[in-house]
Order: C-alpha cells, then sequence, then structure tokens
C-alpha cells in the first residue's frame, strides 16, 4: 500500500471520472494499479476503500466487532435509530423484531401480491408506448414493500409519496456533503417532514385500529415509541425498495444490450414457472450493478488485513462493486456473462457478496430475491421490450447503484393478460 505510484495516476484517475460521470470508474484506476487496499486523497476526505474476498471476510465476519455501522453522516441522519445504523445489543433487538416478517417461510405468503402489483403497473401501458423501467420499476417496488410490510396499498398515494421518497434518497446520496459536512440542505426540510407525517400517520392508524401480521405490527408489539418505530419503517422503505428498483432496472438494461440473451430468457420463462436461466440472469446483474455497491464502516479498534492496518477512527468502505469485477475471481470481469452461474465454476468465499455476509447480511435477502424472480417472470412473459438509447446509461453512485437517465423501452403485449 506505501509503495510509491505513478505520478500520472492523479489524471488517470480524473479522465476516468470526466468520461464516465461516475467515480466508480477512477476508483477501478486505483483498485488496478494499488491492489486491494487504498486510501482516496481527497481534503477532508480520505477514507480507506478494501475489495477482495479476504477484505470482505475481515469486514463481514472475522474482524467485524473492530467496526461500525453508525458513522457521521446524513444516512445516520435520516434514519436516526434504524435498525441500519445502530450496533450491538440496540440492532440485535431491532433485528429480531423485524426478522420473522422477512423469514423465507413468510415468502409463499407474498408471492400472489408480489405478482398483482406488477401486473397493477404493466396493465396502464399501452400497445407500442415508451416507457422508463427505472421508473416502472420503482413503482412496483414501492407497492410491494408499503403491502408486505405495512399492509397498506398506497396505489392512490404514490403520487403524494413519490418526490418525497426521491429526496430520501438524494439527502442520503454521495455528493457535497462529503466535503462539506454541515453544508445547508434546505430544500430536503420540506419533503422530508411530509414523508415522515405520512409514516406516522401509518403509526397512528394502526395504533388505533385492528392488527394485521406485518412487520409493522411487530414493532408496535415490542412496545417501541412511534419515533423508534418510523425509523424501522423508513429503513426498510428506503432499503427494500431502491434495492429492488436497481435490480429489475439493470436487468432491463442488460437484456436490452444482449437481445438474444432477452429472446433466451423470455422462451424458457415461457416453458417453466422456474426457469434456471432467470436466477442467473438476475446473479449476473448483481455481479455487474450491485444495488448497495459499498459498504461504509467506522473503524473503532485498528482493522489488520493482509494488505495493511487501517488505523482507529478512519472511515472505512468496501467495495462490493470492486470485488465483483475482480479480474483475478472473474473470467471477462466486466462482460454480462450469465451462463457462468450455471457453469458450476466455483469462485473463492465472499467473491459474490450483493447482500453482505456475516451476522448482519441483509435482511431482506430472500424477499428481494423473490421479489425479482416473479416480478420480471411476469412482465417478461406478458411483454417484449424494444431498448432505446441503452448504449447511453450509466452507473449512477446514488444510495444505490441505479442506471441513469433512465432505462427507456418500447412495449408490446406478447399475450392477453
Amino acid at each position: 500500500m506505501n509503495r510509491q505510484l505513478p505520478p500520472d495516476i492523479g489524471i488517470r484517475v480524473l479522465q476516468a471520472w470526466l468520461k464516465s460521470g461516475s467515480p466508480l470508474a477512477p476508483l477501478q484506476v486505483m483498485a488496478d494499479e494499488i491492489g486491494y487496499l487504498f486510501q482516496i486523497p481527497l481534503p477532508a476526505f480520505h477514507p480507506y476503500v478494501v475489495f477482495g474476498p479476504h477484505a470482505n471476510r475481515a469486514v463481514l465476519v472475522t474482524q467485524r466487532e473492530r467496526l461500525l455501522w453508525r458513522n457521521t453522516d446524513p444516512v445516520t441522519d435520516l434514519l436516526r435509530r434504524g435498525v441500519l445504523v445502530v450496533d450491538g445489543a440496540e440492532h440485535e433487538a431491532y433485528r429480531k423484531q423485524m426478522e420473522p416478517a422477512l423469514h423465507p417461510a413468510q415468502l409463499p405468503a407474498y408471492a400472489e401480491m408480489m405478482i398483482a402489483q406488477a401486473k397493477r403497473i404493466s396493465d396502464r401501458w399501452q400497445a407500442g408506448q415508451v416507457v422508463d423501467m427505472l421508473v416502472e420499476s420503482r413503482k412496483i417496488a414501492l407497492l410491494i414493500i408499503f403491502q408486505a410490510l405495512f399492509s397498506e396499498d398506497i396505489a392512490q398515494d404514490l403520487p403524494y409519496l413519490w418526490q418525497p421518497i426521491l429526496k430520501a434518497i438524494a439527502f442520503i446520496s454521495p455528493g457535497a456533503w462529503i466535503l462539506w459536512r454541515r453544508m445547508p440542505r434546505p430544500s430536503f426540510t420540506a419533503p422530508l417532514r411530509q414523508l415522515d407525517a405520512y409514516l406516522y400517520g401509518l403509526i397512528a392508524k394502526r395504533r388505533a385500529g385492528e392488527p394485521r401480521p406485518d412487520l409493522l405490527q411487530a414493532l408496535i408489539e415490542a412496545d417501541y415509541s412511534d419515533e423508534v418505530i418510523r425509523d424501522q419503517m423508513l429503513t426498510m422503505l428506503i432499503a427494500g425498495h431502491d434495492t429492488s428498483t436497481a435490480l429489475l432496472a439493470w436487468v432491463f438494461v442488460l437484456l436490452g444490450q444482449h437481445p438474444a440473451v432477452m429472446q433466451e430468457l423470455a422462451a424458457a420463462i415461457d416453458q417453466s414457472e422456474k426457469a434456471p436461466f432467470l436466477d442467473a440472469v438476475i446473479k449476473e446483474a448483481l455481479r455487474l450493478y450491485p444495488p448497495i455497491h459499498i459498504g461504509n464502516r467506522r473503524v473503532a479498534q485498528p482493522l489488520e488485513l493482509e494488505e495493511g492496518v487501517i488505523p482507529a477512527g478512519e472511515r472505512l468502505f468496501y467495495s462490493i462493486y470492486l470485488t465483483h469485477r475482480d479480474r483475478r475471481i472473474w473470467e471477462a470481469a466486466d462482460e454480462f456473462r450469465p451462463q457462468r452461474f450455471l457453469s458450476g465454476r466455483q469462485t473463492p468465499p465472499f467473491s459474490f457478496v450483493p447482500f453482505g455476509g456475516g451476522p448482519r447480511a441483509c435482511i431482506g435477502a430472500a424477499f428481494g430475491q423473490l421479489e425479482a424472480r416473479l416480478v420480471l417472470t411476469y412482465l417478461l412473459r406478458h411483454f417484449s421490450f424494444e431498448p432505446l438509447q441503452i448504449e447511453r446509461i450509466h452507473a449512477h453512485m446514488g444510495a444505490t447503484l441505479e442506471p441513469r437517465p433512465g432505462v427507456w423501452m418500447r412495449v408490446q403485449p406478447r399475450r392477453q393478460t
């Protein structure tokens, strides 16, 4: 890590950023040049970045007690005491209350509803209409998450919630606050209050009404305050729908760029409800464009890695994106090859970590994978998708990794729905 860097690396990092419009390309340049551990050299912002199976195992399992999830950043400002940004016994208590609603045994109860929400949104499409599959995927994901976790049909409220939710996502996305932590952000105040008011309204409605077998009820029965319940609801709302949105949208991007794969997948889905090729496509999308592309930690005790020691008090990022494109692990790492997940070839443990790993692996991983499988099966069985301007799409590093400026596709019904 301490070897002298080429004098032109700063120029190459800048060129990569300007060409791609994303910090991902400069991170790749630094990873290629320096290796599995490096430090970002920005004024007032110089976190350590690690990637690869060995570092992932240390961060997620063997040395996880040396790291804290709670940081001094907008994610913590927004989620407050949410399960994602607390540590120790507090995290374990929240997770214990929330896990039953997302346990794999519970998933079959959600299947019919997930399909119905995909149908509900796609029924609005007209033959030949051009739609943005990033937007349409978000609509489906929002309807699903509210219904599954809060037993709430928000179809009528979606226009009211849309901008506040997008503002909440923008609030926690990388931006100028990285260099100026306490910069004024007045444009977020009103929409975030609007979103809070809606969630507090759902809590009050439930307290006054009939119990439902869902996550909201579990939090109420745990005797948490409205504030703590709001924090868990917002955490699950943002994390649970934004990741699904990104995954669905990237699948459509990749299928649009590879029409032969789209045809093969549609044929496989027509033949079977459970198509292994669909799972392979989903996994390959997660590999190339993991929605949660980077993990954010604070180093409480020195972290000892093969490449060096990261001192206490530092900020640490572990890059899922870089791990998933590590050329030492993945053949043709930057290429879309779903067949790699059907070949039987094994990769090292912790080389494929789209949902993290260890005791704090994503609580909704199984839910999200089922959602993607069912929604994609329904849409590809009932519609054909013609990509428009797919080649202009780039990966935007926001709260999740999402395709920008949009995923425009012309839709045509394949059969009567």
